[in-house]
């Protein structure tokens, strides 16, 4: 976590502004910490009153947002920008969740819903904060997109696919910003310590027949390693990783288009530029 420094915090008006989704656990959850240390205004969100809670006894304003529901999106921005006095320097969309399982034993209404909260809810927050950042003449926009909307792998079509929409639209936009004084940039983390492969347990169990699924056998191991909480790797940093390519996405004068962080995200866009198209996908077929 990172450590205050030495430097007045100015009054609350005066600080930057940001909202931080998914603040829950995890990447957002530690980025809304170590943001709020460094001087920023934070504005996180969390679906849970509990959570919500949470981020209120360490002093983080925190509000109800589920991406799934117009209406939470619409009164999170009213209510932010209320507070703020209708100011907003930074948006960094989070809140995510993975459903696993075989393209072919994905139904269509768990992939609608995988896009309501992972694409569609996106792009409605996005468009009502970009109005307010191109009225004051600058701002910052950081997707958390991840290594798979680069590089997909078996079993994580549904969220491979969100994904890899997130960064067609959002690199689209990113050029449609140019000379707004708002820079765009996705993050693509591989694999990080978080709650993302157990959150997506449930979503697992509601929509796969697993019983019936010619892929039995390996959802039977995968099942093992949700239920444990994920893989295990050397390899998977903690969420500061992230925070270290946000920091720099907000506060640099020229953001990068895209931060790839992780070892393992970086191999895979190496392998990506380097490899047949066939043997890329074999190599990336074992990674599942």
């Amino acid at each position: 976590m990172a450590t205050p420094g030495h430097t007045t915090i100015p009054a609350a008006e005066e600080l930057r502004t940001i909202i931080v989704t998914g603040a829950s656990s995890g990447i957002g959850a530690y980025c809304a910490r170590a943001l709020k240390v460094e001087g920023w205004r934070v504005f996180a969100t969390a679906r849970k009153p509990a959570d919500i809670a949470t981020l209120e006894s360490d002093g983080i304003e925190a509000f109800y947002l589920d991406y799934r529901e117009p209406e939470s999106i619409a009164a999170l921005v009213e209510a932010v920008l209320e507070r703020s006095g209708g100011r907003l320097d930074a948006l960094f969309n989070n809140g995510a969740y993975a459903q696993p399982g075989a393209v072919e034993d994905l139904p269509v209404a768990a992939l609608r819903e995988q896009f309501e909260a992972n694409f569609f809810g996106w792009h409605d927050l996005t468009r009502r904060v970009v109005p307010v950042m191109r009225r004051q003449g600058h701002g910052r926009l950081v997707h958390c997109s991840s290594i798979l909307g680069l590089a997909p792998v078996r079993f994580r079509g549904a969220y491979s696919a969100s994904k890899h929409a997130i960064e067609g639209l959002m690199l689209c936009m990113r050029q449609e910003l140019e000379g707004s004084g708002i820079h765009l940039s996705l993050i693509e983390p591989g694999p990080v310590t978080s709650k993302i492969a157990s959150n997506g347990l449930p979503w697992f169990l509601k929509n796969i027949d697993v019983e019936n699924s010619v892929h039995r056998g390996d959802y039977q191991a995968q099942l093992a390693r949700l239920q444990a909480g994920g893989s295990v790797s050397k390899l998977k940093p903690g969420p500061e990783i992230v925070h270290n390519a946000l920091r720099h996405a907000l506060l640099s004068q020229r953001p990068r288009p895209h931060y790839v962080v992780t070892v393992p995200a970086k191999i895979g866009v190496v392998l990506k530029r380097i490899l047949p198209a066939s043997l890329l996908y074999r190599v990336l077929a074992r990674r599942a």
